[in-house]
């Protein structure tokens, strides 16, 4: 058995106070060469309508600058007008992830029940444009209509589409809902394509903290993904600190946790499977 390289990157959102150069800058300097806009800062459109085309070029190159590729974003979505109106707007957002060769768009559903319904045929026909971008949809736990794998699972059958997958986040299952996310992710490992690393420790508790310090098992859940054959991408959301230096450090001492987990959860399963 050879080592697998694990794809670990870093998501802007822990350096939202400040700029987004201070954003890529404290990514470069933790050690990461993939990131994903999720997190906003002032004056940065990134997927929305005020985002031009030049804007766009500019940020490509300023990402490159910093020696990182951008692979995801956060999918913005809207569930109170009309459903071609809303696809439209959907649409516009996949064609600017294609122009900064995003590999996914990540929503985080809906939290009003009477717009369910909306959301799970937007994503339907959102997830068939995009599939024509080489673009994956997918959606993280986060409460409403996503919020633990019940949820997901209903997700996954109403919007019914091969190009809809998950993104795993087990420091969300407990801040959301307060289940243990081992038992949870049993139950939907099979169409994760991604995770969004985080740690809490209690029902609505913080997530700005750092790996280990909360109730997450992170071996634990990594080891039912690995036997699905999850291989990533895992992207660092959450770390704690009050200064951009601070962030920094901090960002890189959860890469370092997960790097070092992975390989363990990694074996075990392979033992498991070596012994049946």
């Amino acid at each position: 058995m050879t080592e697998q390289q694990w794809l670990i990157g870093c998501f802007n959102r822990p350096w939202s106070p400040w700029s987004y150069d201070v954003a890529l800058d404290g990514m470069r300097q933790a050690g990461f060469s993939v990131t994903g806009l999720v997190g906003s800062h002032q004056g940065e459109p990134f997927l929305s309508d005020d985002a031009t085309a030049e804007y766009l070029e500019n940020l490509s190159r300023r990402i490159a600058a910093a020696q990182l590729k951008p692979i995801v974003a956060w999918l913005d979505t809207r569930h109170d007008i009309p459903l071609s109106q809303a696809l439209e707007e959907a649409c516009r957002k996949v064609d600017k992830a294609a122009l900064l060769g995003l590999q996914y768009l990540m929503s985080g559903g809906v939290h009003h029940q009477d717009q369910y319904d909306h959301y799970y045929q937007l994503m339907r026909l959102l997830s068939e444009y995009a599939a024509r971008r080489s673009i994956q949809i997918v959606v993280k736990p986060h409460g409403g209509c996503c919020a633990s794998a019940d949820e997901l699972l209903t997700c996954l059958e109403k919007v019914d589409h091969f190009n809809f997958r998950i993104w795993y986040d087990a420091g969300n299952i407990i801040h959301y809902t307060g289940k243990d996310p081992v038992k949870d992710v049993e139950r939907v490992a099979r169409w994760v394509t991604g995770f969004c690393a985080k740690d809490c420790a209690t029902l609505g508790g913080p997530v700005m903290i750092q790996f280990g310090e909360g109730k997450v098992d992170f071996e634990g859940v990594f080891r039912c993904l690995l036997s699905e054959g999850f291989s990533g991408p895992i992207m660092v959301e959450c770390c704690a600190g009050d200064s951009p230096e601070q962030v920094t450090k901090n960002a890189r001492q959860n890469r370092l946790f997960l790097e070092k987990i992975l390989p363990r959860a990694s074996a075990q399963v392979y033992h498991r499977r070596d012994e049946g």
